[in-house]
């Protein structure tokens, strides 16, 4: 098969030549039996002129005759647009006997050089009508050829006449035998036909409506066919370039895709899950593409099809898959490091203490112990926070008011002392019902605020948001309940470039002395919610937190 302007186009169907109907047939009688009586007319007229004058009448009457009923059924079954039915046929063939035997009775019986025409009548009656019909037909032409014979030249009865009629019969059996498997073998190509012509509907509504981009390029690299997600993927109208070179858009936006289309062509082996990167309208995203090659002439470069498709999402989730991982490993390591060391850590503030209160203590050792003891706290809050990371777990799950915890969240934040005077905290949404720990969420909240009050500092604005998810912000391969989005962003300088792809990784921070457990900790909240958390952070313009949590559970309580 090959590809033509969009089109699918079979390699054998259209080639085979189509099986006359019944109307193209009798549009080939009629012309040839009004054909026929004129001519004999004419050769009677002019090189019969022996011929009595009631013969050439006879003659004349069968031609007017032919034109006549020709006429008449040609206006019935061609403008009409009238099925030839039985009766139909019947009359014709009936006609035709009696036009051919009027010739064969006026140009000598059974030495008339015309009684081979009976053989057309009979082969013509036995492709229109069924096998019965046709031998009906035959036995109608034998008794009139053998009648006229018989009563107006008995002298030409013979083994002649007899192997004529048995002529007559062989050939109506043979064309009604071939007609019947003609026929037989029509309706099978028209069956094929429709299956084909379903198949191609079928692929073609798969291939418009299928969400991987898909091109084929010839030989040369000009372009066969390209469907509507590939145009979407490329951000270009790929109509107008087919049978054109496609190699300047396809460098232009993906070089690894034409890279593998090249390849392909070159070694004549596709390429199966292979990775690259697309770039359109300044986005950059990843691509999986698979390529495979079709020789269409032999001796020539094959045709190429590539199959690519944006896999940005399958990508966060591979992401999201390892983040998970790792913070699990970690939260067990963090559990057990701080279990280990906040004992020993709590017996050496407590020595410290005492021995600054000893009397014997003078300023610079108690100045050092006072340092200890400090130094020692600080630890120690570390400490709560690795247990807090390694605690994150769903304790005490209820319906809640989401709005209301955003609002609880951004409350505490304002009394923060990291909290500069003069930041716009702004909480807004609708207010939605999820199952979750509030306790949890609440931490989620505030982490997410905190850390935009931070990054924003003085004069900074914090937007939080509660809403409904849009269909856009799920990645493909996730499925939520009636998804609901809290929502965080910040006005500050964004998350700097070194850190984006391990921002919610334990113990990394944009900020001079955080712990880097924050976004951590919302990770690992918001995932036992069975949810997820985004951000994006364009250069130099703010950072938008987005957590997705689930909502079928408060959407079906609120119904109720």
């Amino acid at each position: 098969m090959r590809w033509i302007g969009g089109k699918v186009i079979g390699a054998g169907l259209e080639r085979a030549p189509a099986l006359p109907n019944a109307h193209r047939l009798l549009q080939w009688v009629y012309v040839g039996r009004v054909l026929l009586a004129i001519v004999v007319f004419v050769a009677a007229a002019f090189y019969f002129r022996a011929q009595p004058p009631e013969v050439l009448l006879a003659l004349a009457t069968a031609a007017i005759a032919s034109v006549i009923v020709s006429a008449g059924s040609a206006w019935y079954t061609h403008v009409l647009r009238a099925p030839p039915r039985q009766t139909f046929l019947y009359s014709q063939s009936l006609f035709d006997v009696a036009l051919v035997t009027t010739i064969v009775h006026l140009t000598g019986g059974a030495d008339s050089d015309f009684s081979a025409l009976y053989i057309l009548v009979i082969a013509v009656s036995a492709v229109l009508m069924p096998v019965t019909s046709g031998l009906l037909v035959t036995l109608l032409a034998s008794l009139v050829y053998l009648a006229d014979i018989v009563w107006w030249h008995p002298i030409q009865v013979s083994v002649r006449v007899g192997l004529q009629i048995l002529v007559f019969l062989s050939v109506a059996v043979a064309t009604g035998w071939l007609a019947s498997r003609v026929s037989a073998v029509g309706a099978q190509r028209e069956v094929l036909q429709k299956e084909v012509t379903r198949l191609r509907l079928e692929a073609s509504d798969i291939l418009r409506n299928i969400r991987s981009g898909i091109v084929t390029v010839d030989g040369t690299g000009n372009l066969l066919y390209a469907n509507p997600a590939a145009e979407e993927l490329l951000g270009v109208a790929l109509g107008p370039l087919v049978g054109r070179p496609l190699v300047e858009v396809l460098q232009a936006r993906s070089p690894g895709l034409w890279a593998a289309i090249v390849a392909t062509q070159r070694h004549g082996q596709g390429i199966v899950r292979s990775e690259g990167r697309m770039v359109v309208n300044g986005r950059s995203f990843p691509i999986g593409l698979t390529t495979t090659a079709l020789e269409m002439e032999p001796g020539h470069d094959p045709s190429v099809t590539a199959i690519f498709v944006d896999i940005t999402d399958q990508k966060r989730l591979e992401e999201m898959h390892l983040r998970t991982e790792r913070l699990e490993a970690v939260a067990e390591l963090s559990s057990s490091l701080a279990h280990e060391i906040k004992n020993p850590l709590a017996s050496i503030r407590s020595s410290v203490e005492q021995l600054a209160r000893s009397a014997r203590a003078n300023a610079d050792e108690r100045f050092l112990a006072h340092l200890v003891v400090r130094e020692s706290d600080r630890l120690a809050r570390l400490l709560t926070e690795f247990l807090d990371f390694s605690r994150v777990r769903v304790t005490h799950s209820r319906e809640l008011d989401l709005l209301t915890v955003a609002r609880a969240g951004a409350d505490v934040v304002r009394r923060h002392p990291d909290c500069p005077p003069g930041t716009n905290i702004a909480v807004e949404g609708e207010v939605l019902r999820i199952e979750g720990d509030e306790d949890l969420l609440h931490r989620v909240v505030v982490n997410l605020v905190l850390n935009g009050v931070q990054a924003a500092g003085e004069g900074g604005r914090v937007r939080v948001c509660v809403r409904r998810a849009r269909g856009d912000e799920i990645p493909i391969g996730v499925r939520l309940d009636d998804p609901v989005v809290l929502e965080v962003t910040d006005n500050g300088p964004g998350v700097a470039e070194e850190i984006r792809e391990r921002v919610f990784d334990p113990f990394v921070s944009g900020r001079v002395g955080g712990s880097g457990l924050g976004l951590a900790i919302v990770q690992r909240a918001v995932q036992a919610h069975r949810g997820f958390v985004l951000f994006d952070s364009p250069a130099g313009r703010g950072t938008t937190f987005s957590v997705v949590l689930p909502g079928r559970a408060a959407q079906a309580s609120a119904g109720a």
